[in-house]
């Protein structure tokens, strides 16, 4: 799925009920992703987790703002946003409180709780991509550990692609 400039999109997750098992029959795990943040942990029928905001690129420099919103009927007791760059990610970056960098394109941000139908707080992030490119692809999805997820894949990515116009590209 696509977004572009000012166009709105709302994906559905389902986190695992509780006392729910993995496909392999194995109990559902919470650890730790990466050191970024706990798996999600879904509490009833489960959860409905997207990503709106906006990006902007210019010369290499991108800045991005992601606001969590759970569209779920449950409460997520923590999450893990993904945001996959189509682009490396310039060696020497900062990265925001709650934020680290998972190998050379991909960033892993804690959304922390959020409530049933609740949004999260806003998660920040100014990257430089090395030589400048005039174009660059995001893909935003929950991590949860162990894979326990929705059973419907395509449901639980968003892309935006991000044009160096010089103008914001919301989605």
């Amino acid at each position: 799925m696509w977004v572009a400039a000012a166009a709105g999109l709302v994906t559905g997750v389902a986190a695992p009920a509780a006392g729910a098992s993995s496909p392999s029959g194995a109990p559902a795990t919470r650890a730790p992703v990466s050191g970024a943040a706990p798996a999600v942990g879904g509490h009833g029928p489960g959860t409905g987790l997207a990503y709106h905001g906006s990006a902007y690129l210019s010369a290499g420099l991108v800045d991005l703002a992601v606001t969590p919103r759970n569209h779920g009927p449950a409460a997520v007791v923590d999450a893990t946003v993904r945001v996959r760059w189509s682009e490396p990610l310039a060696d020497r970056q900062e990265m925001p409180e709650g934020c680290t960098r998972s190998g050379r394109q991909v960033v892993l941000c804690r959304t922390g709780a959020l409530a049933a139908d609740g949004v999260g707080e806003r998660i920040a992030l100014r990257v430089r991509l090395p030589g400048a490119p005039p174009e660059v692809v995001l893909e935003f999805d929950t991590v949860w550990v162990g894979g326990a997820a929705d059973g419907v894949r395509r449901d639980e990515r968003q892309r935006v692609l991000v044009l160096d116009t010089g103008d914001p590209y919301h989605f």
